[in-house]
């Protein structure tokens, strides 16, 4: 049960971001992730599972491979609530500069 707060909170991770960056570009077993970072195999592995339960990366099993790629419901709900956001300042904005 992701939300865009969880989502927010487990990007603040450094490692996190850069996990999921590569996963934005393609789909990615956990070896392959821990070769391009300096951390462990182990490590890569404890932070997906913070990435899947803000509902940031899904898993898929590909024979005895485990495949991670981005998932789009936690991505849409940071979106939606940038969305959001963003049409408030736009509106606060937009008021302001009637008003003057």
């Amino acid at each position: 049960m992701g939300t865009y707060q969880e989502a927010f909170a487990a990007l603040g991770d450094p490692t996190r971001r850069e996990i999921f960056t590569l996963l934005a570009a393609r789909p990615r077993a956990v070896g392959e992730i821990a070769a391009e970072l300096p951390v462990s195999r182990p490590a890569v592995s404890q932070h997906l599972k913070v990435l899947k339960a803000a509902r940031l990366v899904r898993v898929e099993a590909e024979g005895a491979r485990r495949r991670y790629s981005v998932d789009h419901v936690g991505v849409a709900a940071m979106r939606d609530y940038l969305d959001d956001v963003w049409g408030q300042a736009l509106a606060n904005f937009a008021a302001v500069v009637e008003e003057t």
